[in-house]
């Protein structure tokens, strides 16, 4: 792992000059996955699409201390350094980034933010209005330094990826994005980090949010109305599970939907489990 500015222009810098040399006529494809540690397989086929995709990866490790309002919070997000840099290591990745708090952002909080506007309050940042000025921030800053031609992201933070990409279209990055499928376990709950803190009670109670996803496309079929009552029904027998928000969007604006619609939504679920939050999304068709 290498943890500043300097040290990864010059990787990078290294990296594209062994690439050109090695017999291709065109300037080596860059990929750019960003995370923040703690990896697990939902990351690992984000490495597998960049190889596919790209002749050099950079993988970023960071935790952002603009996402936490709480410095308690922030303090206690889990770190794994050395299990990530083995894992990325062992997965061939050329560039592994995990700079510090200070690197990122020399100014603290108060450095200088992209906005997410209007949408950027809604679903995830309506309880957490500073989070996806926060995401933009650093992935903006990511592209500065990076200057990736791929940037890969996981689907299941839907909402993400959509700022991101009007982030790129708006500001003009020459940045492609590339989506990758939400990696889950046998039960259906997607793979992350705050599984593995949950008790067999709570873990099965979180069996139920894709569950209630299921229940929504099921019942697309009978229009929006339908989709989101037939989630809520999935999840009323599990007092585990304390709903957040449940809504169906269009993918091309992520606005709520009308009852009218019809065609190509996304429903999107956040939940707390056992005192910790899941978010899931699944692509419907309302006819």
């Amino acid at each position: 792992m290498i943890s500043t500015i300097q040290e990864l222009r010059t990787r990078l810098a290294e990296a594209r000059s062994a690439a050109s040399g090695s017999g291709g006529a065109d300037a080596p494809r860059v990929a750019l996955i960003s995370t923040i540690g703690s990896l697990h397989d939902g990351h690992i086929d984000l490495v597998h699409r960049a190889r596919e995709l790209a002749d050099i990866i950079v993988v970023s490790v960071f935790v952002n201390p603009l996402r936490f309002r709480d410095p308690a919070e922030f303090a206690a997000y889990p770190r794994t350094p050395e299990e990530d840099e083995k894992l990325l290591t062992s997965l061939g990745v050329d560039v592994i980034f995990a700079p510090d708090a200070a690197e990122m952002l020399p100014e603290g909080t108060a450095t200088t933010k992209i906005s997410a506007g209007d949408l950027g309050l809604r679903y995830e940042g309506r309880t957490r209005p500073f989070y996806f000025d926060a995401v933009l921030t650093v992935e903006a800053k990511l592209f500065h330094l990076v200057h990736p031609d791929i940037a890969i992201y996981g689907e299941r933070d839907r909402q993400r990826v959509f700022l991101v990409e009007r982030m790129v279209r708006d500001l003009n990055f020459d940045v492609a994005i590339e989506t990758v499928a939400t990696v889950r376990e046998e039960s259906g709950i997607p793979i992350s980090t705050r599984i593995g803190m949950l008790d067999e009670q709570d873990r099965h109670a979180a069996t139920m949010l894709p569950v209630a996803l299921e229940a929504a496309a099921s019942n697309a079929d009978r229009g929006v109305d339908a989709c989101i009552a037939a989630a809520q029904s999935a999840l009323m027998g599990e007092p585990r599970i304390r709903l957040e928000y449940l809504n169906v969007v269009d993918p091309g604006t992520f606005l709520p939907v009308d009852e009218g619609h019809e065609g190509r939504a996304l429903a999107l679920i956040a939940a707390s489990v056992g005192g910790h939050r899941f978010i899931d999304n699944a692509e419907i068709y309302i006819r």
